[in-house]
């Protein structure tokens, strides 16, 4: 699991909330996707454990993009 990218639960006045979290420097993180509205703890933390690595993905999968086309662009 990388230490960049983790997840949080929040109660919220109706619910739970799920926080998908991004380690921007050592003292400062940014929500980078939230879902609300769970009636659970445990609802909300599976659905957090399933979209982080999903979310994962695709920011792998961005990043190998990205790169790519800077490659090709300085050449």
């Amino acid at each position: 699991m990388s230490k960049k990218y983790d997840f949080q639960l929040v109660e919220k006045r109706n619910g739970w909330a799920a926080e998908i979290i991004r380690q921007i420097t050592s003292r400062r993180t940014i929500v980078s996707k939230r879902q609300l509205g769970f009636t659970t703890e445990a609802e909300a933390k599976e659905w957090a454990e399933k979209e982080l690595v999903e979310f994962q993905k695709i920011q792998t999968e961005r990043n190998k993009r990205k790169s790519a086309s800077k490659r090709k662009n300085e050449e």
